[in-house]
């Protein structure tokens, strides 16, 4: 049977100001420049995307967001029984028992709802298609414990925005998913234990949306939901395997989604390709009205296709060093393949970076600490990584806290300049194979490394500066395990990186390599 065809880029769900009340801290103006970009795409609306062949032929959990539409369409699958054999799995495959940590209330009601609408001819965008939430992300009725001891069992209200956003397209919220301890914890989590990645049980995922990336890579379910303030949907797709996306900053509402940094949180897909995470972008994206520090729309215009004329900055300096040779190797190659095919490699320098990460952290931890100023009498309930970066919020003044948020805006605008004759900037990803659960160290060219050094190196900045930033595969290192590449663009700029991520995606197979599967 040939494989039939699906169009990447569905109309977008018009924002709605109508989504639950829930903590969301405290939450600045955007910036003037964020401000501007904002209004210059309020209006703009998904152009219409490439046409991709998909298989439909695979089991269930082989399938990914594109795959499941496509299977629906032709009636080779329904979302009911999708859900049916995803249990199956999860509850047969050791990731489901430490990705997962519940199943969301109401999904089979959805289900058949998604089912009796396919058979009606009555599709939304993402019919049918289940997804994780990271356990700091409200779904109605689901217990969110934020991964930490001082939640409690609390039981969220009502849906995130991001959630009702999804389920108005059809998908299916379907299980909460596991994180480090309020999205910035140990990997050795005090409520729930680690998550191992499944590509070996001796590493971690990364975080800290870990449960998000090893229940995509252990394929347990086709699309989930992750944040990222300092890396944590990047690290863990590219720990794991996967893609996800770091939107520009306030893209994504965060109503409903417990608050590391105010400053620095961003929410994201996370999938198994960028052609997936295409299909989901135009229907979270917007202004909902509660976060006022969200703006404007998925630039579906700047969709390219292919590498044709594009222009690719290639940094050098903090970017390449710390990483192992094996990163550094797949992210030459990976420019090679862009480069035969049309594009333009350019070197470009983005200044100094090594400050802007620590300015990064500091934002990071002296909001962590003000947030938390409530349970601080309780601090032994808290896990170790998460007690010691409270200690160092606690220890930085005032002074270099408004310092770190003074340089913001001309950090970012310094790095816009410099990407200014350029398309998109590509960085190696992560600079090791997944880093071991027993020393929590990463081994760069055969020595071992904290965690810390190697996994904000090339995320963070861009958290801080608020660009879009894509993590995918580009290969295996030299311990047979996933290695990847990060494409960042100007703010903005989500459609395009997805779209460059895509057309690598349909030069290589990165994306398709799969752990070792203990069931089939």
């Amino acid at each position: 049977m040939s494989a039939p065809v699906v169009e990447l880029r569905p109309t977008a769900v018009a924002p709605s100001s109508s989504f639950p009340e829930a903590a969301s801290g405290l939450a600045p103006e955007p910036l003037w420049f964020e401000r501007r970009m904002a209004a210059e795409v309020a209006e703009v609306r998904p152009s219409p995307s490439p046409a991709v062949a998909v298989d439909v032929t695979g089991e269930p959990h082989q399938l990914g967001v594109a795959g499941l539409l496509a299977a629906y369409e032709t009636g080779n699958l329904d979302p009911v029984g999708v859900l049916a054999a995803l249990r199956a799995r999860i509850a047969r495959y050791r990731s489901g028992l430490d990705a997962i940590l519940a199943p969301i209330p109401g999904a089979d009601a959805l289900a058949e709802e998604s089912a009796l609408r396919i058979r009606e001819r009555r599709m939304r965008p993402l019919e049918g298609i289940p997804f994780g939430v990271k356990d700091i992300i409200d779904a109605a009725g689901a217990r969110v414990t934020c991964g930490s001891l001082q939640t409690g069992d609390r039981v969220a209200p009502a849906d995130s925005a991001v959630v009702a956003r999804l389920k108005a397209a059809g998908a299916i919220p379907f299980v909460m998913t596991a994180t480090t301890e309020f999205a910035c914890g140990s990997a050795l989590n005090a409520r729930y234990g680690p998550v191992r990645n499944p590509w070996d049980s001796e590493r971690w995922t990364g975080g800290s949306s870990t449960g998000s990336g090893a229940g995509l890579a252990a394929r347990l379910f086709p699309l989930a939901l992750g944040t990222d303030t300092g890396g944590s949907i990047r690290v863990p797709s590219a720990w794991c395997g996967t893609t996800g996306l770091k939107p520009t900053r306030g893209l994504v509402p965060r109503t409903g989604v417990a608050p590391l940094s105010w400053t620095l949180d961003h929410i994201g897909p996370m999938g198994r390709s960028a052609a997936d995470l295409a299909l989901v972008m135009p229907q979270i994206a917007g202004a909902d009205g509660e976060d006022f520090t969200s703006a404007g729309a998925y630039d579906g215009s700047r969709w390219r296709n292919g590498f044709a004329g594009l222009r690719i900055g290639v940094p050098g300096g903090w970017f390449v060093e710390m990483q192992d040779a094996s990163v550094l190797a797949a992210w030459r190659a990976a420019l090679g393949v862009m480069e035969e095919a049309g594009a333009t490699l350019v070197p470009v320098d983005l200044g100094e970076i090594g400050s802007v990460v620590e300015d990064g952290y500091t934002i990071l931890f002296c909001e962590l600490a003000t947030l938390q100023e409530p349970s601080l009498g309780s601090m032994e309930l808290y896990d170790a990584g998460t007690r010691g970066r409270l200690e160092q919020g606690l220890a930085r003044s005032a002074t270099q806290y408004l310092r770190a948020l003074r340089l913001r805006p001309v950090v970012q605008s310094r790095i816009l300049a410099a990407m200014a004759d350029v398309d998109v900037v590509v960085t190696p990803g992560l600079g090791s194979e997944a880093g071991f659960l027993d020393d929590l160290a990463a081994s760069v060219d055969g020595k071992r490394q904290p965690f810390h050094n190697v996994i904000p190196r090339n995320t963070m900045v861009f958290d801080y500066t608020g660009q879009p930033a894509l993590m995918l595969p580009s290969g295996l290192g030299a311990n047979g395990l996933p290695v990847a590449i990060q494409i960042v663009g100007k703010l903005y700029d989500d459609a395009l990186c997805l779209s460059v991520g895509a057309a690598f995606q349909q030069l290589t197979d990165h994306h398709r390599n799969a752990p070792p599967d203990p069931i089939d």
